[in-house]
């Protein structure tokens, strides 16, 4: 199975700085995208850590590992990797005064033959296009989540709240962090958008779905994500890979559980 990826960082219309970061490793099936936040400059060293740390260490695992990992491996070696850059930014955050309360959000992913590994902490976001749908497969570490979940607000209204930003979870703030991961089957024609919420709080669902949907090439998709999310204000940095499987789509599609297994 083939892997076409793209992938872009975008400042936006409101900030001079870049706090957002991503990282491929095309040849092992390996993307990672991070949200850094902190004081000066300190998002940025943040999500720059844990992009580079974990696509060496991951890429490097997988490229050892070969064919003969299975996904239990592959879970646990992310779940490491991902151990290991909260220890080096928590490090760094407090060997280093300017780096005080640094950390970052993060979405991972592995693919392998007909299955995607994701992990993520945090309320950066990946989500599957597949036969004319947009699903969000990764649920957001936040304030805002937790209201809906115990129903003490809509969805419609949370996209109002003034706690948009408030994440429950962050890699580098504490010396341990909890990455949850879910597997996923993935199909011919399958398309995986992974992104900060520079683009998810500017757009929502229907308005990504339409873009995609009126897009052939992943470039042209990518850019016009990125188009749109300025054009509704762009209030934060931007970041966007997009990963299509390779293959003839199915002729005919089955259910398939939202947050994997």
């Amino acid at each position: 199975m083939s892997f076409e990826f793209f992938h872009a960082v975008d400042t936006g219309r409101a900030r001079t700085n870049n706090e957002d970061s991503v990282a491929l490793d095309e040849t092992h099936g390996l993307a990672v995208l991070a949200d850094g936040m902190g004081g000066y400059n300190a998002g940025e060293v943040a999500s720059s850590m844990a992009t580079s740390f974990i696509r060496n260490e991951l890429g490097r695992w997988l490229a050892e590992a070969g064919a003969k990992a299975g996904d239990a491996d592959i879970r646990r070696a992310m779940e490491i990797c991902v151990d290991n850059a909260n220890r080096a930014i928590f490090n760094a955050a407090n060997a280093n005064p300017q780096y005080a309360g640094m950390g970052t959000t993060l979405v991972v992913a592995a693919f392998r033959e007909q299955q995607l590994r994701v992990g993520h902490v945090g309320d950066s976001r990946a989500y599957r296009w597949r036969g004319g749908q947009l699903v969000q497969i990764t649920r957001d570490h936040s304030l805002l989540q937790e209201q809906i979940d115990a129903g003490l607000i809509t969805p419609e209204q949370a996209a109002f709240s003034a706690n948009k930003n408030l994440v429950t979870r962050a890699v580098g703030v504490e010396d341990t962090v909890l990455l949850e991961t879910h597997l996923h089957d993935t199909q011919p024609g399958d398309t995986y958008l992974m992104c900060s919420d520079g683009l998810s709080d500017m757009l929502d669902d229907g308005t990504m779905a339409r873009i995609l949907q009126s897009h052939t090439t992943l470039p042209e998709a990518g850019r016009a994500l990125i188009d749109a999310a300025n054009d509704a204000g762009g209030r934060d940095n931007i970041a966007v890979i997009l990963i299509r499987v390779g293959g003839v789509p199915a002729a005919s599609g089955k259910p398939w559980w939202r947050f994997g297994r």
